[in-house]
């Protein structure tokens, strides 16, 4: 019969009470939102001026999410924004940090200035975008001037708009950069020079060493990417309240203005839960699918 050692009470007390401001915080401002918004999606709201007044639908808000235009067309908006912008962000975020890996004057002066729109507030740089973006004033329509393209309506444009915004994403790339930059800085050098006196050259060595040994932090990039893609609001909010034709009506931004434009929170709920599914799969998914293709050194 072995002795087994019981924790005193008292120190099973102090340690929840040392938890409690995580516990209480998880509990108020995690759990219960999630509850509340799980118990409102059955529910069909009013807002008058005795408060919201709440009636049970059952199913009736989810089958709306799957017929309504405005949430489809919010959907493809997202998954459009996705598909495009988080490959070219993986892709200019590693070749970043591949140059600045290199032994370069002012290193850490560039590695800073690709960093620092990352600290910029979210709503700042939306304003500033929206001045590039201008089709008469916008120094983007001015640089391509120079090679003769004609002006364009980047934002006024439905074909255009969502270009714009895949386009604008690489401004805040710098995150990943420093995390590709991490991982270059631990790959061992003897394997790329015993590789170079194999007679690798420098592609081999960036194919067959680097981009496996890189593939753990790809994959995480890769998550963080998607879930943040499907996120988008502040810049559609600021830059175009989704417009022009609803070409920029992302499904968060389509959520807001059903819930506290239109009030009707119930279905707001429903969209909301949808998207937490569709994030949720692609999460999942991704960790199945990683196995094939990520690499963990023993």
């Amino acid at each position: 019969m072995t002795n087994s050692k019981r924790i005193p009470w008292r120190d099973w007390l102090a340690g929840y009470l040392f938890a409690s401001p995580f516990i209480i915080g998880l509990l108020v401002f995690v759990a219960y939102p999630i509850g509340y918004a799980l118990w409102l999606a059955f529910q069909k709201t009013d807002l008058d001026f005795g408060g919201l007044t709440t009636k049970f639908v059952g199913w009736a808000n989810f089958e709306k999410v799957f017929t309504d235009p405005i949430a489809q067309q919010a959907l493809y908006n997202t998954a459009y924004y996705t598909v495009f912008a988080v490959p070219l962000q993986l892709v200019f975020s590693f070749l970043l940090a591949m140059m600045l890996t290199q032994p370069l004057r002012f290193r850490d002066f560039y590695r800073a200035g690709f960093y620092l729109p990352i600290i910029v507030p979210v709503v700042a740089s939306a304003v500033v975008w929206q001045r590039v973006f201008h089709p008469d004033y916008g120094i983007l329509n001015d640089f391509l001037s120079w090679f003769g393209v004609p002006a364009q309506k980047w934002l006024f444009d439905k074909n255009l708009a969502k270009p714009a915004f895949i386009f604008m994403s690489l401004w805040q790339i710098g995150r990943q950069m420093v995390i590709f930059i991490a991982g270059l800085g631990n790959i061992p050098q003897s394997l790329l020079e015993a590789a170079s006196i194999d007679g690798a050259n420098a592609w081999d060595r960036i194919t067959k060493i680097t981009l496996p040994l890189m593939t753990p932090l790809i994959f995480y990039n890769l998550v963080i990417a998607i879930i943040a893609s499907f996120q988008i609001f502040t810049p559609a909010l600021i830059m175009t309240d989704g417009g022009p034709e609803n070409s920029t009506l992302f499904s968060v931004l389509n959520i807001y203005r059903e819930g506290f434009l239109f009030f009707n929170m119930g279905y707001a709920s429903a969209l909301a839960w949808e998207l937490f599914v569709i994030v949720i799969g692609f999460t999942i998914a991704q960790f199945y699918i990683s196995q094939r293709w990520v690499y963990y050194e023993e």
